[in-house]
C-alpha cells in the first residue's frame, strides 16, 4: 500500500445516491491492509447541523454544502496524519475537490466514483430505509451530474451489476495501480 511517510491514505467513495458507497466504504474500511482505518460518512456529518440545515441537493443549499466538505477534508486529513487509512463515503463530485485537493501534497489522495447506470441507481435509491433519500427525481438528477465527468472519467467504476464484494476487489486493483489517484 503506498503512503506518504508515516501517514495514512485517503480514498473518497463517491458517486450518486444508491450507488453503494456506504456498503463499499464500510467494508474497505474494514479490510484494509492499514494497521488503523476509518470510515466516514459524509451523512453523519450532514447530521451534526441542528439548525439552518438545508437538503445538500438543493441549489441553496451550496454553501453550506461547501462547509461540510471544508470540516470532512478536515477530519479526514487528521486521521490520515495519525497514520489512518480513511475511507470517505458521500456525494463528493468534481465540484467539490478543491479542499481534498489542497491535501494531496502531503496525504495521498484517491477519488473513486461508483457509477451504475441511471435505472439501477434509481431502483437502489428507492428501495433504501428510511433516513435515506429515496425520492427518484433528485436521485435522477445527481445521477445526471456524475454522467460524464470529463477528466475524472477514469475514476469511475461502473456497478451495475456488480456485486459488494466485485467492486471492492475493483477498487482495490485500482488503489494498487493508481488508477484513482489525484494527481
Amino acid at each position: 500500500m503506498e503512503t506518504c511517510p508515516s501517514t495514512g491514505r485517503i480514498v473518497i467513495v463517491s458517486g450518486p445516491p444508491g450507488a453503494g458507497k456506504s456498503s463499499l466504504a464500510r467494508r474497505l474500511a474494514e479490510t484494509s491492509d492499514a494497521a488503523t482505518a476509518v470510515h466516514l460518512h459524509t451523512d453523519d456529518f450532514y447530521a451534526y447541523i441542528r439548525k439552518g440545515f438545508i437538503l445538500p441537493w438543493r441549489m441553496e443549499s451550496r454553501a453550506q454544502n461547501l462547509v461540510v466538505m471544508d470540516a470532512l477534508a478536515a477530519a479526514a486529513a487528521t486521521y490520515a496524519r495519525g497514520g489512518f487509512e480513511v475511507v470517505v463515503d458521500g456525494i463528493v463530485g468534481p465540484w467539490f475537490l478543491a479542499p481534498w485537493q489542497a491535501l494531496r501534497d502531503h496525504l495521498a489522495l484517491h477519488f473513486v466514483v461508483l457509477r451504475p447506470d441511471e435505472s439501477t441507481t434509481v431502483a437502489r435509491a428507492t428501495a433504501r430505509g428510511e433516513g435515506a433519500l429515496t425520492d427518484p427525481d433528485p436521485v435522477r438528477t445527481m445521477w445526471r451530474q456524475f454522467a460524464d465527468l470529463g477528466p475524472f472519467e477514469r475514476h469511475v467504476i461502473d456497478t451495475t451489476s456488480h456485486a459488494v464484494d466485485e467492486t471492492l476487489e475493483a477498487v482495490r486493483a485500482g488503489l494498487a495501480g493508481g488508477r484513482f489517484q489525484l494527481a
